[in-house]
């Protein structure tokens, strides 16, 4: 009881955090155009696995935002226009939220992970686009839509966690003789692919600066996408032992090799 109760109050200071965005309707209009592209650039080079598991971290974002945070825990408020938005105003919003941000991030991850030769382009078409999307947003005018996620409910036990998690792959990396993942380069493609969105949001003004902002930044950047890295690499180690990236079932003696140690 003493070390959860330490753990806890060491993440203490992570309830007081409330991600907030504002953003226009051009804003979605134009990056639902550029999910759409970019699934279509992934099928036409068969990287069929790659889009399969950007589309699950989309529906998977869907599920804990809405499901999750609005219907259960009520710590997602969506307004529109100044208004409190309904349930079904509420849905629309955080689906393309989820389809877009759960899209690059788990494409940006499975590219890197998998160690894709066009992982470079992957990642520099995600992050320009992070960054430059907001800019051509301003055309569309002030903006109209604001999301609020208040944190204190959940993100002392997300930080609990991730700590586990981690903490489970590490014995399991001592138990082998070569180690099948580097853990600091999984921990640091977490933090990479949710700092480059929080920090594209925040000097874009459409995540306000706020004197938490700096915190919201990092904490985020450590804590959320993190907490499901080991579970992703897990997820990838046992597809790609049968399938390979363009989703034709691989023959025994790729799957011996797949089986070998590869560390990222």
């Amino acid at each position: 009881m003493n070390l959860l109760s330490s753990l806890l109050s060491a993440t203490e200071t992570l309830t007081e955090i409330t991600p907030t965005r504002n953003l226009n309707v051009l804003y979605i209009i134009l990056d639902s155009i550029f999910i759409v592209v970019f699934m279509a650039l992934l099928i036409w080079q068969k990287r069929y696995q790659t889009a399969l598991f950007a589309l699950f971290g989309g529906v998977l974002y869907l599920v804990v935002d809405f499901g999750g945070f609005y219907l259960i825990s009520h710590t997602r408020t969506v307004y529109i226009n100044g208004e409190l938005a309904d349930a079904g105003g509420t849905f629309l919003v955080l689906l393309w939220m989820s389809l877009s941000y759960g899209i690059t991030n788990f494409a940006f991850i499975w590219t890197l992970v998998s160690r894709d030769k066009y992982a470079k382009y992957w990642v520099f078409l995600i992050i320009m686009w992070w960054l430059i999307c907001p800019s051509i947003a301003e055309l569309g005018g002030d903006a109209t839509i604001t999301t609020v996620r208040t944190t204190g409910a959940y993100h002392g036990w997300m930080g609990v966690a991730m700590v586990l998690s981690y903490l489970i792959l590490i014995i399991v990396l001592m138990k082998k003789q070569q180690p099948f993942v580097d853990v600091i380069k999984l921990f640091l493609i977490g933090f990479f692919v949710q700092f480059g969105w929080e920090f594209a949001l925040l000097i874009n003004g459409i995540r306000p600066m706020t004197t938490l902002s700096i915190q919201t930044l990092l904490v985020n950047s450590c804590l959320e996408t993190n907490l499901g890295m080991p579970a992703i690499y897990l997820i990838f180690y046992l597809v790609r032992k049968r399938r390979g990236e363009d989703m034709k079932k691989i023959s025994k003696q790729e799957e011996n090799q797949a089986a070998q140690p590869t560390t990222i």
